[in-house]
């Protein structure tokens, strides 16, 4: 069920301070002053990163997630959970019913969320 649809909104990668409407990385945005981390999907980290393949694909990916934001319209869904143990909502985001999501990973970008992250470096 969505929660929200928005007309517009322009994304760019958070700046260090405060933050309003900006891509953190690959599963995480600020939307209007709101934490949302993408539920559907777990994606490389770009923060903390455990090798050079994690970092390069973590950027990667945020950049793509950028793109597909700012591509136009999309709705937020709610699912079972409401928030992470970090605060954030959670959210599925969808675009004419498709996930953005599952866009990422169909790009090699991200993979589905399985309910924990994994390693994205080879087993390390």
């Amino acid at each position: 069920m969505p929660i929200a649809v928005l007309a517009a909104a322009a994304f760019a990668l958070c700046a260090p301070g405060p933050r309003y409407t900006c891509v953190v990385d690959g599963d995480t945005f600020w939307l209007m002053g709101e934490k949302i981390r993408i539920a559907d999907i777990n994606a490389p980290e770009t923060h903390g990163a455990q090798c050079a393949y994690e970092q390069a694909l973590g950027d990667a990916a945020t950049r793509r997630l950028i793109v597909l934001l700012n591509a136009g319209p999309f709705a937020l869904e709610a699912g079972t959970r409401d928030r992470d143990r970090y605060g954030r909502s959670l959210r599925t985001v969808t675009r004419r019913g498709a996930s953005v999501g599952a866009a990422l990973v169909g790009e090699g970008l991200a993979e589905p969320w399985r309910g924990r992250r994994s390693s994205w470096c080879g087993g390390t």
